[in-house]
């Protein structure tokens, strides 16, 4: 992933990995399908996404595409 011209990627705390997790639950993909596309297990996704909700500090998966999306995550 590369950075926006000018611009900082947001939530810096995650790692690139889950920044591109994050990006594709926000863009409306489920785990199966990131997984496929990142050709890691369902699970890898899964225990991604739970350090995601850690670190942006929400509850579920709703919460984190809707902080995802106001940073125009599902943009990039």
């Amino acid at each position: 992933m590369t950075a926006r011209t000018g611009a900082a990627l947001p939530f810096p705390q995650l790692t690139d990995r889950e920044r591109e997790i994050l990006r594709y639950v926000a863009q409306g993909l489920d785990n199966t399908t990131v997984a496929r596309r990142l050709a890691v297990s369902p699970k890898t996704v899964r225990n991604h996404l739970s350090s995601v909700f850690v670190k942006l500090q929400v509850k579920d998966r709703a919460q984190a595409i809707v902080r995802a999306r106001d940073e125009g995550l599902d943009r990039l």
